[in-house]
């Protein structure tokens, strides 16, 4: 039996050998040049996983060499296209450093950026790759503020920005729903102020007035002054900001409400203040 398994054994060596050298062939240059010529032949094939490593094989004569630039960029948008995003934005950060002096530098910076935003994910998903992107986008602006890419990089930058208040509106009506009115509250009011040219901009400050009410409804009496007094004034910013959004209509009942009640309850104190005022004179 052991006499046996032996052939299969050297078989099947002689087979990983033929594959590795027919392997080996196929990445063999002698140049700098042959290298990226033949790594321009996988891509153009659309074989970006052999195509990157010829680029790679370029670098073995030197980072310097005349096709070492066009190389590493290459290689970036080889991972680009087979949807690797982070590997790509990798290299098109090294290639930005790398190559500095390059008129591409601008491109690779963009691409950067891009390759975040399409890893962004949906919007109840965790967001840090949006707030990469973000933040990649704005740095591009700032520094290559003519650039043609700009219009698309603010429109990117638009859309991470109204994933993110999607989000966290979601995690206020999430508190809202568990009847955490002070979180909800506090959490509509932080959209609006971080995020207040997108599309939640208006049902957050709806979303405070609701919220405001509920939690003065649920305190003691000394609070609901001051929380009461909080949905009157996101009213007013609705209305003042959103005149025409239906929101502000739906607010309304909510505002009524709310003054109402610090009408009454203002009467209250007043009263109180009068009759302690009476009781102290007569007992003078």
């Amino acid at each position: 039996m052991r006499f046996r398994f032996f052939p299969l054994v050297a078989a099947l060596a002689a087979l990983i050998l033929f594959t590795a050298c027919s392997g080996n062939q196929r990445l063999r240059y002698s140049s700098a040049e042959e290298a990226y010529e033949k790594g321009m032949l996988e891509f153009r094939n659309e074989d970006y996983q052999t195509a990157v490593k010829f680029f790679r094989g370029v670098f073995q004569y030197g980072r310097g060499n005349d096709y070492a630039e066009d190389a590493q960029f290459r290689i970036a948008e080889a991972y680009e296209k087979q949807r690797r995003y982070l590997l790509a934005a990798a290299e098109y950060q090294r290639f930005a450093k790398l190559y500095a002096g390059s008129q591409r530098v601008p491109v690779a910076e963009y691409r950067r950026a891009r390759m975040y935003y399409l890893s962004s994910p949906m919007y109840q998903l965790d967001q840090s790759d949006s707030r990469k992107a973000i933040e990649l986008y704005q740095l591009f602006i700032e520094r290559y503020p003519q650039h043609e890419l700009v219009a698309t990089a603010q429109e990117h930058i638009a859309e991470l920005r109204g994933k993110l208040a999607h989000k966290k509106f979601e995690a206020a009506e999430l508190y809202e729903r568990r009847q955490m009115y002070e979180a909800a509250a506090k959490t509509y009011e932080s959209l609006f102020d971080q995020y207040p040219e997108t599309d939640w901009a208006d049902d957050a400050l709806y979303g405070a007035v609701r919220s405001y009410v509920d939690y003065a409804d649920n305190s003691v009496r000394s609070k609901q002054d001051e929380r009461y007094q909080k949905a009157v004034d996101n009213y007013q910013r609705l209305t003042q900001l959103f005149p025409e959004s239906n929101k502000t209509r739906q607010a309304q009942s909510l505002f009524e409400r709310a003054r109402a009640q610090l009408d009454q309850l203002r009467e209250q104190e007043e009263s109180s203040e009068s009759i302690a005022e009476g009781d102290s004179t007569e007992s003078a």
